[in-house]
């Protein structure tokens, strides 16, 4: 007796094949190697936060002007013996810098400060090298995600510019008879600037990357709107006090003015009208430094107040990090004041900048992807 078949059971009396399931295009846009990716872009963070702290000491040790020449492949090679180092010694006697504050620096004084500057061009080269063999080596073995060329391109075209700009900062300061002792502080002030901008893509692509696209692209269905709006104002603020902070930093405005609240004993202070040039003038530089920073703590606690109010726990966790850093930020840009911004002080300052600027692109991130919890979960 016959057995009854099944209508979808094939005619042939095989065993019915599975189908191959489809994939869908979300699916298809995904390939590639995401975590390996994310794991490179976290190092090329990492290099990028201790670039930025370098660069800091470089300039609170006043070393940023010992390297008179750009030469990005054989200003690699330090020099190797007296000769060398005399030479170089020699080229950098030629600049306003020794000639005006440093004359009294010997072989060895010198070969302090050249270090730093040498180390802090040496860090760029390792970094514009860890980004090359990772674009080719991803780019070689086809790994690289669709939609992610473009974005990876930009790291790296920024970096170069980065480069670029570093020279152009230090020329600024590398001259003879013009009364020049440091480097022009707009244009520190846009080479820590792009430091900054390149920091935030990485760590946003960071941050994408660390979920699947079909993920990303179910959770910006609950991105919470005037939340990712006010966030992103509160990155534009932080911004901008990282470029007013650069100016102090830039003429060591933060060492002249060493009272708070007030400045020289005074609501404001002398010479404020002087803004004719204001970038060159400690007391104007520091006071705005100073209001802005107020502004921004003010409007850091109104986003923070709207972020409590999300129903997602980790958004609402993302904004109490950012306020917890930004009041330590408050506290330790006091005490660099009020200290006279001794080097110590001065770079934990520079560096909790950095985790601030993290913490709002986390948070505002957030606002966007947000994470959802089961009523169990949270």
């Amino acid at each position: 007796m016959s057995q009854k078949r099944n209508i979808f059971e094939e005619v042939s009396g095989g065993a019915p094949k599975e189908s191959p399931k489809a994939v869908g295009v979300i699916d298809q846009g995904v390939r590639g190697a995401r975590r390996g990716i994310r794991a490179w872009l976290m190092v090329l963070f990492a290099l990028v936060v201790v670039m930025i702290a370098v660069g800091g000491l470089t300039r609170l040790t006043d070393s940023g002007l010992s390297i008179t020449e750009w030469r990005p492949v054989t200003g690699a090679v330090p020099p190797m013996n007296e000769a060398d180092w005399q030479a170089e010694f020699d080229k950098y006697k030629q600049i306003d810098q020794w000639e005006i504050q440093n004359q009294w620096m010997e072989l060895s004084d010198f070969k302090t400060i050249y270090w730093w500057e040498w180390g802090h061009r040496q860090l760029g080269r390792v970094i514009g090298l860890v980004w090359a063999v990772g674009f080719a080596g991803f780019a070689l073995a086809r790994q690289i995600p669709t939609g992610w060329t473009g974005r990876l391109l930009l790291i790296g075209a920024l970096g170069g510019a980065q480069g670029a700009i570093g020279w152009w900062m230090v020329a600024s300061g590398v001259t003879s008879g013009e009364g020049m002792t440091s480097v022009a502080s707009y244009r520190l002030a846009t080479h820590l600037g792009l430091a900054f901008i390149i920091l935030g893509f990485i760590g946003w692509y960071v941050f994408l990357l660390g979920r699947s696209e079909r993920d990303l692209m179910q959770a910006r269905r609950g991105k919470e709107d005037r939340l990712f709006s006010i966030s992103t104002g509160l990155m534009h603020m932080a911004f901008v006090q990282i470029i007013l902070g650069a100016m102090v930093a830039g003429i060591d405005a933060g060492r002249s003015y060493t009272d708070w609240p007030l400045m020289g004993g005074q609501l404001f202070p002398p010479r404020l009208e002087a803004f004719g040039a204001w970038y060159l003038d400690p007391g104007p530089v520091q006071f705005i430094h100073r209001v802005w920073g107020y502004l921004f703590v003010i409007f850091a606690v109104v986003v923070w107040r709207r972020g409590r109010g999300s129903s997602h726990a980790q958004t609402r966790f993302a904004f109490n990090a950012v306020i917890a850093s930004v009041a330590l930020q408050l506290v330790v840009g006091i005490a660099t004041v009020m200290y006279a911004a001794p080097v110590q002080i001065a770079l934990v300052h520079q560096v909790l900048a950095v985790l601030v600027w993290t913490l709002i692109l986390r948070a505002r991130y957030l606002a966007h992807y947000p994470i959802s919890t089961s009523l169990r979960e949270g």
